[in-house]
């Protein structure tokens, strides 16, 4: 959880510093397309925040409400970025696109005098847009190192389809959607000048607009499927049921149930078969130690339910363990 906070950190220091420096050249040179980064920036901003309260939150201890804990607290606040991101970056960006498609003006014509010396206003919307540029790739680089620690040698998209710690996913799509609006917006603003056609500021603020909206769909169908409950990744489960065949006196499994209640956070259900010469005695000793192993092997299962029964198909007696967050 610490490396997800790292890349959020990042990411709002960098977007606020950004966000400034946009709003400012938008105001000087009437840049619809500047106008747009700068709202994305400051939503970006006030996302990092929200991802950072809602790890403060999923980080609650399991009481008598909430006896499996707060972890899914954290796909609740991701799904909220993808609305804002949706909303606010992408509605906002589309709709004044639209209206600068609509009534285009005159493009980037204003000026701004800084320490004395004059700068045109395509000039300073190039400045700035470059180093946002500069700031984005160095947020997106945190993003990105830290999402490999994460998912070590899985692939790209298989790690990113099977995480269930959305921080760092969420954090990099945002700045990867961040780096392909910004050079939107400079390719916009720079033809728009180029060819005199002020039109194409607009239709590149709406191209942004349409870049948030496809990152948002996205974030919100991944938090959709975490908050609705998904099981543990398949590897997890096979080692998990390799646990238990190893287990002696252990006959045959039933169903094996997980549920991820929070990134670091599994339910565990299972029904074990023990041959029929087993003792109640011999039965519970090895549900200790199954539990046991499989803490061992995945500390993120903090909770174990054993249904026990024979061969004969006589239910033997239920193991009913409860773990507890660290």
């Amino acid at each position: 959880m610490a490396s997800s906070k790292k890349a959020i950190y990042a990411a709002i220091l960098g977007n606020f510093a950004i966000a400034v420096t946009k709003f400012l050249g938008a105001a000087v040179s009437g840049s619809s397309a500047m106008l747009a980064e700068g709202i994305h920036s400051l939503v970006d901003t006030g996302n990092g925040g929200l991802l950072l309260l809602g790890i403060r939150r999923s980080q609650r201890p399991p009481d008598d409400t909430h006896p499996y804990g707060y972890g899914k607290a954290l796909y609740f606040y991701t799904l909220v970025v993808a609305i804002l991101i949706f909303g606010l970056g992408g509605g906002f960006s589309f709709y004044e696109g639209l209206l600068h498609t609509l009534d285009p003006g005159h493009g980037a014509t204003g000026s701004a005098t800084i320490f004395g010396v004059t700068i045109g206003g395509l000039t300073l919307n190039t400045i700035v847009l470059s180093a946002a540029i500069v700031f984005e790739a160095l947020a997106f680089r945190t993003a990105w190192n830290e999402f490999n620690l994460q998912r070590g040698s899985t692939n790209f998209w298989d790690a990113v389809r099977t995480s269930k710690d959305p921080t760092t996913v969420t954090v990099l799509f945002e700045d990867s959607a961040a780096m392909a609006g910004l050079i939107v917006a400079l390719v916009g603003v720079h033809l728009a000048h180029l060819l005199e056609m002020p039109i194409l500021d607009g239709i590149a603020s709406m191209a942004i607009g349409l870049i948030l909206f496809s990152v948002a769909a996205f974030l919100a169908w991944e938090s959709k499927k975490l908050l609705v409950g998904e099981a543990a990744h398949p590897d997890v489960q096979a080692s998990v049921r390799a646990i238990a065949n190893e287990q002696p006196g252990v006959a045959a499994l039933g169903r094996v149930l997980t549920l991820h209640m929070g990134p670091y956070n599994l339910v565990l259900n299972m029904e074990v078969n023990f041959e029929a010469d087993r003792t109640t005695t011999d039965i519970s000793r090895t549900i200790d130690a199954l539990e046991d192993a499989v803490r061992t092997a995945h500390p993120e299962i903090k909770y174990i339910f054993v249904e026990a029964g024979s061969l004969s198909g006589k239910r033997r007696g239920t193991n009913v363990s409860s773990g507890h967050n660290a």
